[in-house]
């Protein structure tokens, strides 16, 4: 089994929504704003080749499914579908994945099922041959989502899952699909059943910890549900991979891929051996 990176499309999106109510005099240390106050995000899967015998992704990214004027408007920097460049770069296509684990239904980490946006064709999901894992209750928030968050979800989507048969709904530590070669998580703070996905001693945090920079317990993004929830679980979330040594996959970095947690003497955390990249790392 071998554990890969794999970039998909690329946003820019506001810096003061992605760190909350941190000001600008600090986030801006940490990642450099452009003109328009917007700072570059990652949307990076991560793919466990041979995983007992079948390629497991985690996640899609953002993907290309929006048309010009809204993917202008969400940042998205390019138009075609770079995740599927990606497998194609490791000798796969979106056929030769069996499973798809989705932390949860936002766009910028489920739009990547979709096929490249053409003008006039509808919205038409990817992965043919994969079983695809969602959390149950994120599920039911997809369903019926809050008017906070309901842009954030794409309105095709669940029904598209919903009608390939290929949907499983996830409740527990561990899914029906992948056994015990896959441990879940499950966090409020971000999204009601946001799913984490722990697989060979990595983590894939997803929007409880989007990258190094949120790593530090105070720092939540203007897009959590609840971020005195997410705080706390986040606090336990780091006291666990740091006491077990997992490693921490990061979505969002534009720059880091993967990190190991540290903890100082005043109790901060942070992050060491930082790579950009995960590259075939059994």
């Amino acid at each position: 089994m071998q554990l890969w990176s794999l970039n998909g499309n690329t946003q820019k999106l506001d810096g003061g929504a992605m760190f909350g109510n941190a000001p600008k005099a600090m986030w801006s240390r940490w990642i450099e704003p452009d003109e328009s106050n917007r700072i570059p995000l990652a949307c990076r899967c991560l793919l466990a080749k041979d995983l007992e015998g079948r390629n497991v992704l985690f996640e899609t990214g953002i993907g290309a499914f929006f048309e010009p004027g809204l993917r202008e408007r969400y940042g998205v920097v390019e138009s075609r579908h770079v995740l599927l460049e990606s497998l194609a770069a490791l000798g796969l296509s979106h056929e030769d994945i069996d499973v798809v684990v989705l932390s949860h239904l936002h766009f910028d980490h489920a739009g990547g099922l979709l096929a490249a946006w053409e003008e006039g064709q509808s919205a038409r999901l990817l992965f043919p041959h994969a079983r695809f894992l969602v959390g149950a209750q994120h599920w039911q928030r997809a369903l019926k989502p809050h008017p906070r968050d309901r842009a954030s979800f794409i309105p095709e989507l669940q029904q598209l899952l919903q009608d390939c048969g290929r949907l499983e709904l996830v409740a527990g530590e561990y899914s029906q699909t992948l056994g015990r070669t896959v441990r879940f998580y499950f966090s409020d703070g971000h999204t009601p059943g946001l799913m984490l996905s722990e697989v060979a001693g990595v983590v894939f945090c997803a929007d409880l910890i989007p990258g190094r920079s949120w790593v530090h317990l105070p720092i939540t993004m203007g897009y959590d549900r609840y971020p005195e929830a997410l705080i706390d679980e986040k606090r336990a979330f780091l006291e666990d991979k740091l006491a077990r040594n997992v490693r921490l996959f990061f979505t969002h970095d534009h720059a880091c891929a993967i990190a190991r947690v540290t903890r100082d003497e005043r109790g901060r955390y942070g992050t060491t051996d930082e790579q950009p990249e995960l590259s075939g790392i059994v």
